[in-house]
């Protein structure tokens, strides 16, 4: 048994191609996912298709998906009431999940709204999980810094944390590095300052980092008491709502590599997350991998 919580995220590692990949290539990428053990599967999102066209077919792809041979959860990302209420038709979703910005310039990127029109939504969405029986993870996007000129600081991140938490009960926070700002000695920092002050609170890391850097970073926050992961094989994807180019998403590899080195049990079975590394080089374009958007 391992306490470690890992979350694929081929929704996250899809939204920013240019190129549709088919729904069924789609599909066979994610059961092949869900065969390596990960706690959770970030697979999809409910957004307009306007905003991120490559995730139209979400609900075609879950369909497909083999989830009576499976352990693992299925997350899927919202950005208003409106997705909200259409990710919670389905039964087979565990966990819808928001991206709160604790920068304002961001949040109306990403979300179209202020900051302030975005906690009224995570309070409406909270009480429709609820109800529903499904648990709300909110991201708290720019988490460790932005590029717009926002304030940034530990204490903000701290306040909207505890805000969320206590007010709306939110009991998953995962701090999102969206640009690949973090370094070792921030990410520690902060995950050591939140997690004894919320108890309560499940922190994640959703990392968004070069290969190069990935292994400090995880290092950084399993050390810090961090116990959640997000990660996407090869580091493939970034938001495209966030800069003009890319900063890929935490390799998950990468994150296995330095679990493995320090004897952390993480409980995938890396006979099939080899196989699933296989196919990702049919998901994803390599020509789009480093482009701009």
């Amino acid at each position: 048994m391992t306490d470690l919580k890992l979350i694929e995220c081929p929704r996250d590692a899809m939204q920013g191609l240019k190129s549709f990949i088919p729904t069924e290539l789609k599909a066979r990428y994610i059961n092949q996912l869900l065969e390596c053990g990960f706690d959770t599967i970030d697979f999809g999102s409910f957004v307009s298709p306007k905003a991120i066209p490559q995730l139209k077919d979400t609900a075609e792809v879950l369909a497909q998906l083999k989830l009576d041979q499976t352990q693992s959860k299925l997350l899927a990302i919202v950005a208003n009431q409106r997705g909200a209420d259409d990710a919670l038709v389905f039964d087979e979703i565990d966990f819808l999940g928001y991206p709160f910005s604790v920068s304002e310039t961001f949040q109306q990127r990403n979300t179209n709204s202020s900051i302030e029109e975005s906690l009224k939504r995570v309070e409406g969405m909270q009480e429709s999980c609820l109800k529903a029986g499904k648990k709300l993870v909110v991201y708290l996007s720019m988490g460790f810094g932005n590029p717009y000129g926002d304030d940034w600081s530990p204490e903000i991140v701290a306040r909207w944390s505890e805000r969320l938490h206590k007010e709306m009960e939110i009991n998953i926070l995962a701090l999102s590095d969206t640009i690949g700002a973090a370094n070792p000695e921030l990410v520690s920092d902060l995950f050591k300052n939140l997690i004894p002050e919320l108890p309560q609170v499940e922190f994640g890391a959703h990392l968004h980092t070069l290969p190069e850097n990935a292994q400090a970073l995880t290092r950084a926050a399993y050390e810090a008491g961090c116990r959640r992961f997000d990660g996407a094989i090869k580091g493939f994807g970034g938001c495209p709502m966030a800069a003009n180019s890319l900063t890929g998403n935490m390799p998950t590899e990468e994150m296995l590599r330095y679990f493995e080195g320090a004897s952390v049990n993480h409980g995938v079975d890396m006979e099939n997350f080899s196989e699933a590394m296989q196919l990702a080089t049919n998901v994803f374009p390599m020509e789009e991998m480093h482009g701009d958007e």
